[in-house]
C-alpha cells in the first residue's frame, strides 16, 4: 500500500498532547496520527454498515416492535424474581 500526505488542522490543545504523548511513548507524531485517524475511521465505518444493515432489515420487515420487547422483557424479569424468591 502507498502512503499518501494529507493535511489536518488540530487545536494548539490537542497538538501539545499529541506532542507529550509522542514523547512519552516514543513514537512519532506522525505515527500516532495515522494509527488514531485509521481507528477512527475503521470504527466509524462499523458504525455506518451496521445502521444500513439495520436499515436493511427494517425494509425487509425483519424487526420486533418495540412493546413487544418490553412485553418480552418484562416477563423475563418477572421469571427471574420468582426463580430467585423460590431460593430464599
Amino acid at each position: 500500500m502507498t502512503d499518501v500526505t494529507f493535511s489536518v488542522r488540530i487545536t494548539k490543545d490537542t497538538k501539545s498532547m499529541l506532542e507529550a504523548l509522542s514523547k512519552s511513548t516514543q513514537r512519532s507524531k506522525n505515527f500516532l496520527a495515522r494509527e488514531a485517524i485509521t481507528r477512527f475511521v475503521q470504527d466509524e465505518a462499523k458504525i455506518v454498515a451496521g445502521i444500513q444493515d439495520g436499515l436493511a432489515d427494517v425494509k425487509a420487515g425483519r424487526i420486533v416492535s418495540h412493546s413487544d420487547v418490553v412485553k418480552k422483557s418484562r416477563a423475563i424479569i418477572a421469571k427471574a424474581y420468582k426463580a430467585k424468591a423460590k431460593q430464599k
